[in-house]
């Protein structure tokens, strides 16, 4: 059986007690690869593919387009921007000896902290407030941009197509994409205040991202496709399920309907929070996985298999603060989920979001090799 068949028996729940530890999904702040290199871990290890291949991950690849939110760093963490070509121009505005207030790659005017590159900045304003700013904005999402699609790209579809490893493709966002370029606060005003204006904004980004899947649909087959949205925070949604029904729901079912007619029925959202109301709607509209189930915000994915069974696939929720109390609460964390999961398929390990500096690498390979074991003798 080759990786790609059995990443896809699994999700398809017919498949148990395997384990598939996605490349895709597992995490890690930079600070912790840095800790982990002078703690004995090879130099190499700050590398994404060599990474995968020293921990022993399986091979997982996301098609390099640029359809959704990019990374304006290093491969391990925020900031993102949105998939603007061409991006904002990096303009600093104001600077001290510990702060830099700049108009990011994004077009956000935002506070960094200089002593803490890997901290996350403060927001301070978003560049759409109006529908004329909206107007200027959606230039940079034009799906005919040539710089979308990577160089050779006929070429890279011959190797894709005899690959034995899973093949998957970012989708976009009609929450996450909007905070992105309004702000959290005044994207929630704006779903009361002035609803024309995201109908329109989504109405874009919708014809937008079906351009681009049409394109990379053309003689590919995918294994699974991913929304990012990050709408939840650690008691519950952001929207209520009338918002969501109104403003989110119409546009996911234009793109997984287009997916599912080419093949394409592991449909994942990438959110952070306590995502357990949302995923009833989730599942009403195509989408059917999620990850990374953040432990902290009160998801346990042995609750969330009893309660939604093979109607949803678990993807992460491997308590991070266990990886740094040590063997015993990783043991105790293992072995109150990870057997049952496998056993009941759709079920994919990994830290419930990125593995913390605080982590230590021995923690952290006693934790890859135990998972293993665990499975193994699910």
């Amino acid at each position: 059986m080759t990786p790609r068949e059995r990443f896809l028996k699994i999700a398809h729940f017919e498949l148990t007690d395997e384990l598939f530890l996605s490349s895709y999904h597992q995490w890690f702040w930079y600070d912790a690869l840095k800790r982990w290199v002078k703690e004995g871990a090879p130099e190499r290890i700050l590398q994404d593919d060599y990474r995968a291949e020293y921990f022993g991950f399986d091979r997982v690849e996301v098609i390099p387009i640029i359809s959704d939110m990019l990374c304006l760093g290093k491969s391990f963490g925020p900031p993102y921007a949105p998939p603007f070509v061409p991006l904002f121009q990096r303009k600093i505005l104001e600077e001290d000896e510990r702060h830099r207030v700049v108009i990011d790659e994004g077009g956000r005017k935002i506070l960094e902290y200089k002593e803490q590159p890997e901290r996350m900045p403060q927001w301070l304003e978003f560049p759409v407030k109006t529908k004329k700013d909206w107007d200027m904005i959606k230039k940079r999402l034009d799906p005919d941009s040539p710089e979308r699609f990577p160089a050779w790209w006929e070429d890279r579809v011959k190797c894709w197509r005899k690959r034995d490893y899973p093949l998957g493709i970012a989708v976009g966002s009609f929450f996450g994409f909007l905070r992105e370029i309004v702000g959290l606060e005044n994207l929630c005003v704006m779903y009361y205040d002035n609803p024309s204006l995201i109908h329109q904004m989504n109405e874009w980004i919708e014809y937008f991202e079906l351009k681009i899947l049409k394109r990379a649909l053309v003689g590919l087959q995918f294994d699974f496709a991913c929304f990012w949205e990050d709408m939840a925070y650690n008691k519950g949604s952001l929207i209520s399920p009338k918002i969501f029904r109104e403003f989110m729901m119409p546009y996911y079912n234009k793109i997984t309907d287009l997916l599912r007619s080419h093949g394409t029925d592991v449909i994942l959202v990438d959110s952070d929070g306590n995502t357990e109301e949302l995923i009833p709607l989730w599942i009403e509209s195509g989408i059917n996985g999620q990850f990374p189930l953040e432990v902290t915000a009160g998801i346990d994915a042995v609750r969330l298999r009893k309660k939604f069974g093979k109607d949803f696939i678990l993807i992460g929720n491997m308590d991070k603060r266990a990886l740094i109390k040590g063997k015993q609460a990783i043991d105790e964390e293992l072995k109150r989920k990870v057997p049952y999961l496998i056993s009941q398929g759709g079920y994919f390990p990994a830290v419930d979001h990125f593995t913390p500096p605080e982590v230590t690498f021995q923690n952290y390979m006693y934790f890859i090799e135990s998972l293993k074991k665990t499975g193994s003798c699910s």
